[in-house]
């Protein structure tokens, strides 16, 4: 049984293109787009946003910016003793507050110890051999005085044979005589012989006298470096460890600072303390700024960690000569160091914080003033854009001084006033293009 196929389409039914219709409803899409395109270009209204600015009475301030460093003026260094060798075996915390005599570094004492007592030894060793040489000194002078004595007794008895020479022979008187002189001989032999005792004597003394001279000079050195043992803080104030140039560190990397067991070397600055009552500024001047500067000027300070205080100083030193700063790769960096002293302080402050500089050169309070955008020129005078309602107008001013940010208004302008920033012609005809 076969089924009865039914026709697609009808006989005198036309046939429907669905291609022709989308491209009729996509023509229809561009005209209304191009309509709307061309109601809002000649037809509509734009709202422009212009950035505006109010007239208003500050102080004015002419000043050179720059950047600097928080210093203590009063920095106590505390620098290894001379003594030979020291080596770290306490050391205070770096940050740690102390109190003036207050122990912050230890050395090694065991060695010095051992040398002073070495030394000590020496000195009574010394001392044994001073009353030795004395005993002996002593047994030789009485040696010389008894061969004096007999000497002197031979050259009086010789004499006095002598003497009997007009009573006895001719022989005997002239044997007599030969014997007086060799007593006399006999006694200046004798009288030499003490002689070179005497400054053999003098001689071996002095050369103990000096050798303990020596030993308890080095036994005082060896009680003077044990003194010099323990450093106590002169001031009280911060801790700040400083870094060891000796240590060994990674390349590129800061050197690590001082630690127990580090062995130093004579006057190494271990550690510091900054007396917190006493700050300033250290800073850096352009060179075109160097001239503008004079001692005395006031200083306005922003410290980046408490940028809700500001800082008062006064530039007390400007350095007379410039200071190169080598970049690498051949570069430099020319800049004249200054310092500026902190006029007011805050707990918080520590040394080593960073800030940025208001140096004052010039200002004035109350002044009115405008943003320095503001004001153009308009036929050869300055000028600045009014606000009026919707609208504007352009006023004629009078200008004072100016800095980076800001001009003085002498004339033309009151406080409260709004003014744009921008030329509203330009800014209207912008936003029509887009």
């Amino acid at each position: 049984m076969s089924k009865e196929i039914k026709p697609k389409q009808r006989i005198g039914q036309a046939v429907k293109n669905p291609w022709k219709r989308y491209a009729t409803w996509g023509t229809l899409a561009v005209l209304a787009t191009g309509g709307a395109v061309y109601a809002y270009r000649f037809t509509g209204k734009t709202v422009v946003e212009i950035p505006t600015g109010r007239v208003r009475k500050a102080e004015f301030v002419i000043s050179v910016k720059t950047r600097g460093e928080v210093r203590s003026s009063n920095s106590m260094i505390l620098s290894a003793p001379q003594v030979p060798d020291p080596k770290i075996t306490k050391l205070a915390e770096s940050g740690r507050p102390v109190n003036a005599g207050d122990v912050v570094i230890e050395f090694d004492t065991a060695q010095q110890e051992q040398y002073y007592i070495d030394r000590s030894t020496s000195v009574r060793t010394v001392d044994s051999e001073i009353v030795q040489l004395k005993a002996t000194h002593r047994i030789t002078d009485e040696s010389d005085a008894t061969n004096m004595m007999i000497a002197e007794y031979n050259v009086q008895r010789a004499e006095l044979e002598a003497s009997k020479a007009s009573v006895v022979s001719e022989i005997e008187g002239a044997k007599s005589k030969i014997d007086v002189g060799i007593t006399e001989g006999d006694l200046g032999q004798q009288k030499v012989v003490v002689g070179s005792h005497k400054i053999s004597q003098q001689a071996d003394l002095q050369r103990l006298e000096q050798k303990k001279d020596k030993t308890v000079r080095d036994q005082e050195r060896a009680k003077g470096y044990l003194s010099k043992m323990v450093i106590r803080a002169p001031i009280s104030g911060i801790v700040n460890i400083l870094p060891n140039f000796r240590a060994s560190g990674s390349f590129g990397s800061s050197p690590p600072g001082f630690k127990e067991g580090d062995r130093a070397w004579t006057g190494a600055a271990i550690a510091e303390i900054p007396d917190l009552t006493k700050m300033r500024i250290e800073l850096k001047l352009d060179e075109v700024d160097r001239g503008k500067l004079n001692l005395g000027q006031s200083v306005r300070i922003r410290v980046d960690a408490l940028p809700e205080k500001e800082l008062v100083a006064e530039l007390d030193w400007i350095s007379p000569i410039a200071s190169i700063a080598f970049r690498g790769m051949g570069l430099t960096e020319k800049s004249f160091p200054a310092r500026a002293t902190l006029k007011n302080l805050d707990q918080r402050l520590r040394p080593g914080m960073s800030g940025s500089a208001d140096i004052i050169i010039e200002s004035a309070p109350n002044a009115l003033l405008i943003p320095a955008r503001a004001s153009f020129v308009n036929k050869g005078k300055p000028a600045v854009w009014v606000q009026r309602g919707a609208g504007y107008e352009i006023r004629p001013i009078e200008v004072g001084k100016r800095n980076e940010t800001d001009i003085v208004v002498l004339s033309g302008l009151r406080e409260g006033e709004t003014i744009y920033l921008e030329n509203p012609v330009e800014a209207a005809k912008r936003a029509k293009k887009l």
